[in-house]
């Protein structure tokens, strides 16, 4: 036996598992009368946050709920979301936060395939919960919550949220997992292709991710965070818990408006928010009516497609910083940083923003982030040229997918964890995703990046939104096909005018040979759906 084990055990005073629920009880006692959490013209103080959890916890013990027990939730961005957050893992149950855009049918699987008790569900939702009821079988337990803020259907549970709360004990024990390991949310992947995965995360990962995520974007007790991203989206990043470990305000929002969002920036003195750049590209271009200039710079991150080089310049011209984050949901959200480096600023905008749109490095808490050969797992020269596969490994990693070894195993190989994006690695150390492995287009042996070409065609004076994907050729096997929506109030463009664009900027192979325009369909996140958009394409 070494020195170092004798007499040197695991202890009370020396370990106790990690666990964000820790977060709010120590918001508590340092900021108890602050308020955490502000919903219209409901004000609620981080001593009332940490009661009315415990009264969750209670009340969710008294209807048969206990440790492992999955509840769910579907929700907006609201002060029962957040509540939500830390009441049902505070009781060692495992919460299943559902896209609020999901259709009955893929709501119907979550509840049966995660093995719900308990739905909570905002009564705006309740069609679409009533029918996804049906489907999931008996014996969930409905708790509808009135928002009034939101619209109001008919309820399909039996009591509702307050009244539920009002049941529980305000001085409910906090119960940390004996387990850092110990499952804490549940949280199904938009499938493209059959059911969507669940992917199960832990309380270890849940609080280191929130960790990096408050030291990478400078959260602290000032911070005031407006909820334009989905908190069912990875359990909001982790900044549902991030926030409150830094003793921040959240300022929740029901829905992403550009005219709330100004609104909200303006009368709360919002410091911090995140979105897919999908949000970015709706603050730019919302009426003149709606927009108001921050009187202080607004911190704005996103992930996500990396934002064009012109989204990045034009945000910073409207009085936001953009820090550019990578991950997914099998990492608990953000994991790479494009991290600031001296000198930046004074780079003209163009290098500065394409600097800014890269993936970068590896957030604090992540071992490790690379890009690798997926054949022989080494890595990539640093030549900012050579295509490899972005992986990543460390504890904010996820345990696996629910009831899915196979697809566990899979996407684990090789000691790593495959994040199916293709990236480069920069001689700097920063890395650069280059597409989807799905999403690149062979033309003729010839491997073209769609982010490339979006990225010139997201410079046309005209073009707002823009997605391009592999089109099935007889001669070259793939071309790209471009899929663009105009600026509102834009003149007429015309394909060919666009293909110009594109040959001007751009090796005339990589350039799209077709092109289409009109809305583009979207997931509950911001995120272009392609896999949509290629189905198009090879039916055109």
């Amino acid at each position: 036996m070494s020195i170092f084990e004798q007499h040197l055990d695991r202890l009370p005073a020396n370990h106790v598992p990690l666990s964000p629920v820790s977060f709010l009880t120590r918001a508590a006692r340092i900021w108890g009368p602050r308020v955490a959490i502000v919903h219209g013209e409901r004000r609620i103080t981080y001593a009332q946050f940490l009661e009315r959890a415990r009264r969750l916890a209670s009340a969710l013990a008294a209807v048969g709920v206990g440790e492992h027990d999955t509840v769910a939730i579907m929700a907006p961005n609201t002060p029962e979301m957040l509540e939500a957050h830390y009441g049902v893992p505070m009781l060692g149950a495992v919460l299943c936060a559902i896209n609020i855009r999901l259709d009955a049918a893929a709501i119907g699987f979550i509840l049966q395939h995660s093995e719900a008790k308990v739905v909570l569900v905002d009564r705006e939702f309740a069609p679409v919960m009533a029918e996804a009821l049906k489907l999931a079988g008996p014996g969930l337990q409905v708790i509808d919550i009135d928002d009034p803020l939101a619209p109001a259907h008919d309820p399909v549970g039996s009591v509702s949220y307050e009244t539920f709360l009002a049941g529980g004990n305000p001085d409910h024990p906090v119960r940390l997992p004996a387990d850092e390991w110990q499952a804490i949310a549940l949280n199904y992947t938009s499938g493209t292709t059959g059911n969507p995965k669940g992917v199960v995360a832990h309380h270890r990962g849940a609080y280191l991710n929130a960790c990096a995520n408050a030291l990478t974007f400078g959260l602290s007790p000032r911070s005031v965070y407006l909820w334009t991203l989905p908190m069912f989206h990875c359990n909001g990043w982790t900044y549902t818990w991030a926030v409150t470990l830094a003793g921040g305000t959240h300022v929740c929002l029901r829905r992403v408006d550009p005219a709330e969002i100004f609104a909200a920036i303006e009368a709360h003195g919002v410091t911090h928010m995140c979105g897919a750049p999908v949000v970015l590209s709706m603050l730019i271009h919302a009426p003149e009516s709606v927009r108001r200039r921050p009187a202080e710079t607004v911190q704005i991150a996103t992930g996500g497609a990396a934002p064009p080089s012109t989204v990045i310049a034009q945000m910073e011209a409207m009085g936001f910083a953009v820090t550019h984050l990578y991950g997914l949901t099998e990492t608990y959200g953000p994991s790479t940083v494009c991290v600031w480096q001296p000198g930046l600023e004074e780079l003209p905008i163009e290098r500065k923003a394409a600097f800014m749109a890269r993936q970068g490095v590896a957030t604090p808490m992540i071992e490790e982030a690379a890009v690798l050969n997926p054949a022989t797992m080494q890595p990539v020269p640093a030549d900012g040229t050579t295509i490899g596969e972005l992986m990543l490994r460390g504890n904010t990693v996820m345990k696996g997918y629910l009831k899915n070894p196979a697809a566990t195993d899979e996407v684990f190989a090789g000691g790593w964890f495959h994040s199916g994006d293709l990236a480069v690695m920069h001689p700097d150390g920063y890395m650069e995703v280059k597409d989807r492995s799905k999403d690149i287009i062979i033309s003729g042996g010839e491997n073209i990046s769609s982010l490339e070409v979006e990225e010139v065609l997201y410079k046309h004076p005209a073009v707002m939104e823009a997605a391009v994907v592999a089109r099935p050729d007889a001669k070259w096997g793939e071309t790209p096909h471009a899929f663009v929506t105009l600026k509102p109030g834009a003149s007429p463009v015309a394909a060919a005018e666009l293909i110009a664009w594109c040959r001007t900027h751009l090796a005339h192979y990589k350039c799209p040979r077709h092109v289409s325009f009109g809305p583009l369909p979207k997931t509950s996140t911001g995120k272009i759906q392609k896999f949509e958009l290629r189905e198009r394409a090879r039916s055109a």
